[in-house]
């Protein structure tokens, strides 16, 4: 018997589900799972043993209709799928989930709590969303399969990683920091004249290793900061995405945005500070596993307007990033400063 799992993007969204895919593993041996998403994320669950990675091509044999009806016969054809968990709920997992509902299989579906978000960007709601890391978990013992979850780390590196991690690491002054600095949307993504005001003042109070990480396609913008930043290192764009993993397990603490990197490092187990602006950590999307002393943020009592978005797409209300705009250099610094020194 097989449990199917759906989440195919965006990449934090299959990262939250490693808790999951871990402590499957662990207590139902027995028991197969099947993890259907797409590349590249398939790095982050491929050292799971147990896990049986299935990569859905949206844009060759599985595009359409007709590609998704082609997924579920060669779903159907390999394993002996009995339940499903769909942690997507977006219609190509529907269709899918639909399919095989006609097999008699046993459903279970992600409840998004929609209703609650909207009521949380609306300054209705001042309780926290569930988080997506425990939504996750609901749908798995809707599906049959209930969890405790393990302690962490949930990622581990590959060993080619590592040692193209190594190479990168190799004679660096320690402790290395690492830096998320960009996020996709701007209404996360705290001022680059800010965070790089802030590195120049880490560098001049500390003696360490500053990487900074991003996507290859922000690698231009990478190399920009880091010709503002005297000794910090870009990562985007320099190595695989593996060999980023590893290098971030390396590192003594993150500094990232709501952004995949803040749940990468989460899962590896790093010690994680993240930066919130328009988006809000009680939507249910805070690094998992970290305190709530790591997230950097305005209070929502002083602008009453936060969150005013659950994945940071739009406009601000106010119209001068106040969310943003109010962190200073020096109150992250302090935030840095605080977790080296419990290092």
């Amino acid at each position: 018997m097989s449990l199917l799992v759906i989440r195919t993007s965006s990449m934090g969204d299959v990262i939250m589900t490693l808790p999951l895919l871990r402590s499957f593993a662990s207590a139902y041996p027995d028991e197969e799972l099947v993890f259907v998403t797409k590349k590249p994320f398939d790095h982050f669950v491929s050292d799971n043993t147990g896990i049986r990675v299935f990569l859905s091509d949206h844009h060759g044999r599985h595009r359409g209709l007709g590609g998704l009806y082609r997924l579920w016969r060669e779903l159907r054809a390999h394993y002996n799928i009995t339940a499903i968990a769909d942690l997507h709920d977006v219609i190509r997992s529907k269709i899918v989930r639909t399919l095989f509902r006609l097999d008699g299989c046993r459903i279970a579906v992600i409840d998004k709590e929609r209703a609650l978000r909207r009521r949380l960007v609306r300054g209705r709601l001042s309780a926290p969303i569930t988080h997506t890391v425990e939504r996750y978990r609901a749908v798995f013992a809707r599906a049959g399969y209930p969890l405790d979850i393990l302690p962490g780390p949930w990622l581990k590196p590959s060993p080619a990683g590592s040692k193209e991690a190594s190479a990168q690491a190799e004679g660096k002054v320690r402790p290395l920091i690492g830096v998320a600095p960009l996020a996709r949307h701007r209404l996360k993504m705290w001022p680059a004249d800010r965070m790089e005001a802030m590195l120049r003042m880490l560098s001049a109070r500390c003696e360490c290793t500053i990487f900074l990480f991003g996507s290859p396609d922000e690698a231009s913008t990478i190399s920009e900061m880091v010709s503002r930043v005297p000794g910090a290192i870009p990562v985007a764009g320099t190595i695989s995405l593996d060999g980023e993993i590893a290098l971030i397990s390396q590192l003594t603490l993150m500094v990232a945005m709501d952004s995949s990197n803040m749940h990468l490092a989460a899962m590896l187990g790093v010690d994680t500070l993240s930066i919130w602006g328009a988006t809000h950590p009680r939507a249910g999307f805070s690094a998992w596993g970290m305190p709530e002393e790591n997230q950097i943020q305005i209070p929502d009592t002083q602008l009453t307007c936060r969150p005013c978005t659950i994945y940071g797409k739009g406009e601000c209300r106010r119209g001068d990033l106040a969310c943003l705009e109010w962190i200073t250099p020096e109150m992250v610094l302090k935030r840095v400063l605080d977790r080296l020194k419990r290092e």
